[in-house]
């Protein structure tokens, strides 16, 4: 699946959109971007979450850099066949990442099927 920058930057901003303003709301510190690609060793990654969790966050949090969800275009659209399944996958990624933000693991988002 092939698919710009631009269009791919759109379906996250559109994924977001649909994060109720509440959940939204809460989230405190953290930065969403996009990357072309994932980490070296890492060629498959979709998405990463990078910081602190709110649940992690105690007193002494303060003066440091945003948290940053990061996602990754070039291994969603590998894995993608259309645009709706990228559309799809860009929500479940986007959702899944914010999760982490709100300190919920790998484990329970498999268990809620946001894996």
């Amino acid at each position: 699946m092939e698919m710009d920058r631009e269009r791919f930057e759109e379906l996250v901003g559109e994924a977001l959109d649909e994060v109720p303003e509440e959940l939204l709301g809460l989230m405190s510190n953290v930065v969403i971007l996009v990357e072309d690609e994932s980490p070296p060793g890492e060629p498959e990654l979709l998405g990463l979450y990078e910081g602190h969790a709110l649940t992690q966050r105690g007193w002494d949090y303060a003066g440091v850099l945003p948290d940053r969800i990061l996602i990754y275009r070039g291994p969603i659209l590998r894995l993608c066949e259309d645009e709706d399944e990228v559309v799809e996958e860009v929500a479940v990624t986007v959702v899944h990442e914010i999760a982490h933000h709100f300190g919920i693991d790998d484990e329970r988002l498999h268990d809620l099927g946001w894996a």
